[in-house]
């Protein structure tokens, strides 16, 4: 009987996971990849790192919560910089901004195999599993972020600042922040991700002659600008839509329709902050005048 409780004993704690735990950030997760090198827990076959807000208790996990801590963050970033290069810092970055639900341990599991093989371009082996789901993933976080660029719909407001709203499938707003900075320079702007709860914002009376103004973090933005933006449309941008709608409603050629083509390069889940599908096609502005 000692026999057997012994083997169930050994067998159970081989299935127990051992679980990180870290804050919702790249610090985060570089503090938590921190504290498995120095308790030496990176052989551990069962090992996860969780964020926080994405973990659900187990009663046969074992947890471990970690602070971060920005010390150590800083010493696995300089690390795996010298590992894996720009490029592959880049992919790691874009990786976490996934925020998909495994990704801390994907990104584990590939700079583990970075720093056990330091002389393999790991990035270009697509036979290890966890590589192959970080590129795929990137490619998805890269097809967003061009997305975003080219979908934003910026509205003058009463307070002379373009506004957007996104809700976009990865938290790409720190991607895409530097593409407007440089483009719009001249224009007080702020992007918001309605899912996320925080936006970024550029402030042109920061800006010199040669240099744009740094972007601004913005949060916990008023509910009823959210829900309905037109609240502080200013008069211009009222008029500006109007034409915008008409001149989108009466440049389709309807025998050329395509519903299809059109979803393929303009995805139905971008359509409610886009101003052009926010009105009805018999709308007596959009009436062909001849």
């Amino acid at each position: 009987m000692s026999q057997l409780m012994q083997s169930h004993d050994y067998i159970v704690g081989h299935l127990t996971p051992s679980i990180v735990l870290y804050e919702p950030s790249f610090e985060g997760w570089l503090s938590a990849v921190f504290y498995v090198y120095t308790n030496k827990l990176q052989d551990d076959e069962s090992l996860q790192l969780i964020a926080h807000d994405c973990y659900i208790p187990s009663l046969i996990a074992q947890a471990t919560s970690v602070a971060t801590d920005a010390d150590n963050a800083e010493r696995v970033l300089i690390k795996l910089h010298k590992l894996l290069g720009r490029s592959g810092m880049r992919n790691i970055l874009w990786g976490f901004l996934s925020e998909k639900a495994h990704i801390g341990t994907t990104l584990f599991q590939v700079i583990k195999y970075a720093i056990d093989y330091p002389s393999r371009h790991i990035m270009q082996d697509l036979g290890n599993l966890n590589v192959l789901e970080l590129v795929q993933t990137v490619k998805s976080v890269s097809r967003e972020k061009h997305r975003m660029e080219a979908f934003v719909r910026f509205e003058h407001t009463t307070d002379n600042i373009y506004f957007a709203r996104v809700e976009p499938d990865f938290n790409v707003l720190p991607l895409i922040g530097e593409h407007f900075r440089q483009r719009y320079q001249d224009q007080h702007w702020a992007i918001y991700d309605v899912a996320r709860g925080y936006g970024i914002y550029y402030d042109k009376s920061k800006s010199t002659p040669s240099r744009p103004a740094d972007l601004q973090t913005i949060t916990n933005l008023d509910d009823t600008v959210l829900r309905n933006p037109a609240s502080i449309h200013s008069k211009d941008e009222q008029r500006y839509q109007k034409f915008w709608q008409g001149y989108f409603t009466n440049v389709n050629i309807k025998e050329r329709k395509n519903p299809r083509l059109h979803k393929q390069y303009l995805p139905q889940r971008y359509w409610k902050y886009l101003s052009e599908k926010q009105v009805l096609p018999n709308a007596a502005h959009l009436q062909k005048r001849r």
